[in-house]
């Protein structure tokens, strides 16, 4: 059962992309993709890229070589969008306070420059896991992109705890996945280049991986769909100096001036 290409893998490869593109149907149907335009467009190209590398993995006309090439167009696609995605979601988080979140999108965006610096350093000192440069160039660029993204999922979780914003339930719902998903893939890549793994090895960790996208693809359908009447609280220290709203109105005046 635990065997590549068996019928457990094959489900955890198509289903998770299938079921993402079913969310996408029914967050257009509902008019819920008004809201969240960025996350639609995640959840029909990622799962349309990701049967598109299966068809490749299942095709014996395609080339490994090719197979590979295929991985790096859906990586970028998906690693694209997934910026996008989260820059919608700080924007919905800012809403409230506009000033703040003009300024706030240029901090956000200098932090994910620090974080990519960061993540070239660490994939400057990985380890090599493959003598193909394809092949190691595209986990090489895999880890840098779900590194960038934790620190940015857990920067904002921080942010949004230490002004005591209100998260809504679509984009906790979506930062809980990113989170979830990038975590895992790291610790997958952890186990992989320093355990030493056989091919069975190898093959347990990209079930680990198919079957976390699973539960991230549920996650989003339960945040996204399943309605919720109360807004999702971060608690944290009441200090009277972390008050966005006074940053707010004080940042407003200065403007106008």
């Amino acid at each position: 059962m635990l065997q590549a290409h068996s019928l457990l893998w094959n489900y955890l490869w198509v289903a998770p992309n299938v079921c993402l593109l079913a969310l996408a149907g029914l967050l257009w149907w509902r008019g819920i993709s008004r809201e969240i335009p960025a996350f639609l467009a995640f959840a029909i190209l990622n799962s349309i890229c990701g049967l598109a590398v299966f068809t490749a993995d299942i095709t014996p006309s395609v080339s490994a070589a090719n197979f590979w090439r295929v991985m790096w167009v859906d990586l970028l696609i998906e690693s694209l969008l997934k910026f996008i995605v989260i820059g919608e979601v700080f924007s919905r988080l800012l809403k409230p306070y506009s000033s703040i979140s003009r300024i706030g999108q240029r901090v956000i965006s200098c932090f994910g420059v620090v974080l990519v610096l960061a993540a070239t350093l660490v994939a400057a000192f990985s380890h090599v896991d493959s003598d193909t440069w394809i092949i190691w160039g595209f986990h090489i660029l895999a880890q840098t992109v779900f590194f960038v993204e934790l620190g940015l999922v857990i920067g904002m979780f921080l942010f949004a705890a230490y002004f005591r914003l209100l998260w809504d339930r679509l984009s906790f719902g979506i930062l809980l996945g990113f989170g979830l998903s990038s975590c895992e893939y790291l610790a997958a890549w952890a186990v992989l280049t320093n355990a030493g793994l056989s091919a069975q090895g190898r093959t347990l960790l990209d079930f680990a991986n198919m079957a976390t996208f699973h539960v991230c693809v549920l996650i989003w359908f339960y945040y996204l769909l399943v309605p919720h009447k109360a807004a999702i609280p971060v608690p944290a220290p009441a200090l009277p100096e972390n008050n966005l709203d006074v940053w707010n109105r004080e940042l407003e005046r200065l403007l106008q001036q």
